[in-house]
């Protein structure tokens, strides 16, 4: 294998020359940061990703010309993968590009993606409320061909590779054909990508014209690639073998962007992952994963966050998931005292599942009620089993809206339908329940490989902060010593849960170290303080004044803000309007005749707004609390004039529905009212006061030596 540097490592070396390292993150299309989701807030690397292709498509001296364009992004799982085709995807349209074929392996992940790409009301949409290009508004659609699009249009073709490959070998009607892609240039998205490369893999004496005529995936992505000079294949891994001979010849010249899950994990963007093995039964390793999971959950209220952990069970065999999944509802349904009093009295009980235990002691919360809860948490409607085909189909949207606050699951069974294309932050635990092992001359197998992958899905950063100035998608709690470890630091970490098997877990180790989820070693590093500062007399005796940050209690607090009381808010409701023109005639359009009346939504009764309350998790009387500490009831909250007794609402819409509102109008009217104050609340929400009384403090003892956790990697650095 020739040590010839490969194309990213070009780049990374070009930008020195072009401007500095930044070279590319400050050179981003326009088009781009204004038309994705403002609620995904872009990182450094994935302005990178966006400046790197723009630099290479535009500018990069050694690009081939009048010839199809591919390009490989190798990227950590949950690094924003589909973020990035987004992104790609505008700038292309405004070069000119309208016709996009999106293919990979899975149906599942074809599910989650057309809904990320096209459902505009989804939590995980990837473009902005309206996208605008060249100062002309644009639509995203989904269509079967290229033979009748829209020009103006970004037009996408979902397909599976076995899907795309079945069509196009044996064409039917209204289906796309090779002759789509000859008279248009396309951009072909792949992700998962590495399951194309089949025959690159499978031997090294192939020609060029043998893999061509192929009759495979493979050949049939290369076809479909080779139909037009100005064809463009945008290829999406995290799990590429850029160890394989083959496969780094073929991508020397292509690999655009390098961030694998190590570089991911190094910058903070991942959980850290701890693994707990304990000896005892899968039930009871089950109740320590449901135990850390509740602990969170309450940690996370504490702090005024509404995150909601989930576990995965993972089973070897479909039918012994089932059979867990059964055993689990009903001991569940049946916990008593004594079940979690058998697990805080093992002597050899875990540091942080005492901290579990005694978080709950001291917050008065004793082990019955502790029980009860978890018999709620965990009842049979809040587990999720995506086993069978059909299952996996029709649940696959909940399974990858598990943060949505109307997403109440919070136990997952399967066994390897969620190890691609699972988009999960809040998974915080994952439960091993069998003990089987696959290496082989000391090196991992192939699960355990497959299970280091899935761990490093679950991984992700579940964002979350308490001050302004914190990163919301990077960890933040990895210092130790400095003053005591913060109770958030559990809500960084990944636990996966297994029985007691040192081999089976040093082969996990290893794994897990050969994907970059986990340092090879890891050392505390001393930072000292220079000596001649020490020596100064303003380090020896130099006083500094600090007030103190302190807890908010939000005492002062007796309803909602005036102005949110005092406004009326403006709530449209559809008027059933239509009308029918006449294209060739000169026909004046006619407007639809709209009225505005006047609600107190308090008159719309009780259980109108119970109802709509009960949609929103932080309107539960328990959540309230948090955000009115005098609030006595739920009435109250809705017939106070301090809360929503006076708030008041403009319906428009025709005449005779405003006039008429139905229970179902009534509903959707507070249903969005209380969409809008819950925003409200959550922009408002303080944690914490600074006082203001400021208290002397020695400087020697401000600034002191600390200890940060350091990761080695094996670069010497």
């Amino acid at each position: 294998m020739t040590d010839k540097p490969l194309l990213h490592e070009k780049l990374t070396t070009g930008a020195e020359f072009l401007g500095g390292s930044d070279f590319y993150q400050k050179n981003i299309p326009d088009c781009i940061a204004s038309n994705l989701n403002p609620n995904f807030q872009l990182r450094p690397y994935q302005f990178e990703a966006f400046g790197r292709f723009k630099y290479y498509m535009e500018s990069y001296p050694s690009r081939p010309k009048n010839t199809p364009t591919q390009a490989l992004y190798h990227m950590a799982t949950g690094s924003g993968k589909t973020l990035i085709m987004a992104g790609l995807m505008l700038y292309l349209y405004k070069q000119g590009y309208r016709n996009f074929l999106f293919f990979v392996n899975s149906t599942n992940i074809i599910n989650k993606t057309r809904d990320n790409f096209l459902n505009a009301i989804s939590s995980k949409y990837l473009f902005n409320e309206t996208v605008q290009v060249n100062n002309q508004q644009i639509r995203i659609k989904e269509v079967d061909n290229f033979q009748a699009t829209n020009p103006d249009d970004i037009n996408i073709v979902f397909s599976t590779i076995q899907g795309l490959h079945t069509r196009l070998n044996t064409p039917q009607e209204n289906s796309i054909t090779y002759d789509d892609f000859e008279s248009e240039k396309i951009v072909l998205i792949s992700d998962e990508a590495h399951h194309i490369n089949a025959e690159t893999k499978k031997t090294k004496d192939i020609n060029q014209a043998e893999l061509f005529d192929l009759n495979s995936w493979e050949s049939t992505v290369n076809k479909i690639f080779n139909a037009n000079n100005q064809n463009i294949l945008l290829e999406f891994t995290a799990t590429e073998d850029l160890t394989n001979e083959q496969i780094i010849e073929k991508y020397r010249d292509k690999i655009i962007f390098d961030y694998p899950l190590k570089s991911f994990r190094m910058d903070g963007y991942s959980k850290e992952v701890k693994v707990l093995q304990s000896d005892i039964q899968p039930f009871d390793r089950a109740l320590q994963a449901i135990l850390l999971s509740q602990f969170r959950r309450k940690i996370f209220e504490k702090h005024g966050w509404m995150i909601k952990p989930v576990i995965l069970f993972k089973s070897k065999k479909i039918k012994d998931s089932n059979a867990f999944l059964e055993e689990f509802i009903s001991k569940i349904k049946n916990l008593k005292e004594s079940d979690l009093a058998k697990i805080q009295s093992n002597p050899n009980l875990d540091s942080n599942l005492k901290k579990v235990f005694d978080y709950f002691q001291s917050n008065q919360i004793t082990l019955e009620n502790l029980a009860l809860e978890l018999q709620e948490e965990f009842s049979e409607n809040k587990c999720i089993s995506v086993n069978s085909k059909n299952e996996s189909e029709q649940k696959q949207i909940a399974v990858n809206t598990l943060e949505d606050s109307d997403n109440e699951y919070r136990a997952i069974f399967a066994v390897d339908k969620l190890n691609e294309g699972w988009d999960v932050l809040n998974l915080f635990d994952i439960v091993r329940l069998y003990d089987t092992r696959d290496a082989k001359s000391g090196k991992p197998g192939k699960t355990t490989l497959s299970e280091a992958q899935l761990i490093g899905r679950g991984a992700r950063y579940c964002p979350f902060r308490l001050e302004e100035d914190q990163p919301l998608y990077q960890r933040k709690y990895d210092i130790l010593n400095d003053e005591k470890e913060h109770d958030l630091k559990l809500c960084e970490e990944l636990y996966y849960h297994s029985a007691y098997n040192p081999r089976y877990i040093q082969e996990l180790h290893t794994a897990l170290e050969e994907i970059g989820i986990k340092a090879k070693t890891s050392r505390e590093c001393k930072l000292f303080l220079k000596p001649d500062f020490k020596d100064k007399s303003f380090y020896k005796i130099g006083m500094i004044f600090k007030n103190e940050r302190v807890k908010y209690a939000r005492e002062d607090v007796l309803g909602l803000n005036a102005s949110f009381i005092e406004t009326i808010h403006k709530i449209p409701l559809l008027s059933g309007y239509s009308q029918s023109l006449t294209v060739f005639e000169d026909e004046k359009q006619k407007q639809a005749n709209k009225k505005q009346k006047d609600y107190f939504i308090k008159s719309f009764g009780s259980s109108v707004i119970k109802k709509a309350l009960s949609k929103f998790p932080e309107y539960q009387f328990s959540s309230l609390k948090c955000f009115f500490p005098h609030l006595k009831s739920l009435s109250e909250f809705i017939e106070s004039d301090s809360y929503l007794g006076k708030i008041r609402i403009e319906v428009e819409g025709s005449e005779i529905v405003v006039n008429n509102l139905t229970q179902d109008n009534k509903l959707d009217c507070v249903v969005r009212l209380l969409d809008k104050l819950s925003s409200q609340l959550q922009a408002e929400k303080i944690d914490y006061k600074g006082t203001k009384e400021f208290k002397p403090f020695m400087v020697k003892d401000t600034f002191t030596d600390k200890t940060l956790n350091i990761v080695n990697d094996g670069n010497n650095d």
